[in-house]
């Protein structure tokens, strides 16, 4: 039972795990399994294909011919591609292409322009 953290918010000792998430149930304070220790909450670095650190409003250029899913069309090497968001998830780029519209990148699929 040493394991079990207490509640960070009402220091309860009746917490308990569910899918990744700690509850209490005396003051319905829920947190991450990381959060207590606050290491998990730095955020994510998104690197491109050379390795170098991108950041929202980035301009990157396309580095490989890119499918769309659900088209025939394809995004050519040597796009650019301006003002990039980063997000969570597979496809850590979001971002609008002329001619295409809104679409998301791999950043492992783009060089930093």
């Amino acid at each position: 039972m040493s394991d079990i953290p207490n509640c960070p918010k009402c220091q309860s000792e009746y917490t308990y795990e569910d899918r990744g998430i700690w509850i209490c149930p005396e003051c319905a304070h829920e947190w991450s399994v990381g959060a207590e220790t606050g290491a998990n909450e730095e955020e994510k670095v998104v690197k491109d294909a050379n390795g170098n650190v991108l950041q929202d409003g980035d301009t990157v250029t396309v580095i490989k011919d890119l499918k769309v899913k659900g088209s025939s069309l394809v995004v050519k090497v040597g796009t650019k591609v301006k003002n990039i968001r980063l997000v969570e998830g597979d496809h850590d780029i979001d971002c609008k292409i002329d001619g295409f519209g809104a679409m998301k990148l791999k950043s492992e699929f783009v060089k930093k322009a």
